[in-house]
Order: structure tokens, then C-alpha cells, then sequence
């Protein structure tokens, strides 16, 4: 019985091992937040962005995580839609079709169907890509480091959507909740 009960804990403790191991923290070294803000559309709040680090991402050569916690339930189509298209618009419109159909595939597989309190963590990995996890586990990694760079590229480019979330994010000025 005491055998059967000390191979019933170690399985226990393997699992939680694993589950632990599938969290972005291990790919993002001694990571502390930079930022965070509230993204809000027509005065709803959408989600809490956080952006977290070892450095400053704003190089892009370090890897970084960026939380969303979302606050509105969204379909997974209308996260790949508005994020295409937030891509698109800072590419120019250079931005070829097998190139959008690809990218468009990749972020089907890593999002999923939110609702409020659902957390995807986007992990950008200089040089190799990203990879997305949706409430601490790991849903899909993405070996395209251009892909990597444009989708990030939403929250951290000088042309962002709102430029006032991505000061936040960076840390350049003060966040939503007056911290």
C-alpha cells in the first residue's frame, strides 16, 4: 500500500512538473514586468496587456513574453482577423498573400476562443519565432522569426494602434490603473 501510495505521489509530482515546464517562463530568463496597460475599444475593455522581460525589448534582441488577460469573450477567427490586419497595416500593404495565408494558419493554430479571464502569452524568440500559450500551457510555437517580429510589432512599433498602451507596455510612462 505505502509502495502504490509513493508511485501515485511521484506521478503527481511528474505531472506537475511538466505542467510547470510548459509555462513561457523558462523561455524568457529572469523575467520582471516592464509594463502593462488596458486596451479598450469604443470605451469596452478588450484585455490587460503585460509586457514582461530580462532587458529592454525594445531592440528585439532579447527574448520577451506579452500577456493578454482578456475581458471580453472573442472568437479565435476575430483575434487572427484583427491581428492580420494590424500586420498588414504596418507592412505598408507589402505584405504578399501566401505570406498573410501562412501567417494566418499559424495564429489559428496557437489562439483559441476566449472569455473573460482567458490569458494567451505570446514568447518572442529572436532569431527562431515565437510561441503562444494559452493559460500557462504551451498551444503552438511559430519557427518564423518574420512572423515572430510583425506580430509583436502590433504592441511594440512606433506606429502602433495606440501608442499610449505601448509607452505602458515599455515602460515610458504610467499604466491604466495609476501605479
Amino acid at each position: 500500500m505505502a509502495r502504490r501510495r509513493g508511485a501515485f505521489l511521484l506521478a503527481v509530482l511528474l505531472l506537475a512538473g511538466f505542467a510547470a515546464a510548459a509555462d513561457w517562463r523558462p523561455a524568457v530568463p529572469d523575467a520582471r514586468q516592464v509594463g502593462s496597460g488596458e486596451f479598450t475599444w469604443f470605451g469596452f475593455r478588450v484585455y490587460t496587456a503585460r509586457l514582461w522581460s530580462a532587458g529592454t525589448p525594445q531592440g528585439w534582441q532579447a527574448p520577451f513574453a506579452l500577456e493578454l488577460i482578456y475581458h471580453r469573450a472573442l472568437s479565435r477567427d476575430t483575434l487572427v482577423q484583427a491581428s492580420l490586419d494590424e500586420m498588414r497595416r504596418l507592412s505598408g500593404g507589402q505584405l504578399p498573400q501566401p505570406t498573410q495565408d501562412r501567417w494566418a494558419q499559424a495564429m489559428q493554430a496557437a489562439f483559441v476562443d476566449v472569455q473573460p479571464g482567458t490569458r494567451i502569452t505570446g514568447v518572442y524568440l529572436p532569431g527562431q519565432g515565437s510561441r503562444f500559450y494559452v493559460d500557462g500551457q504551451l498551444r503552438h510555437e511559430v519557427a518564423d522569426p518574420a512572423f515572430a517580429r510583425a506580430f509583436f510589432a502590433i504592441w511594440l512599433d512606433p506606429r502602433a494602434r495606440d501608442p499610449a498602451l505601448r509607452q505602458r507596455l515599455l515602460g515610458l510612462a504610467g499604466n491604466d490603473r495609476g501605479e
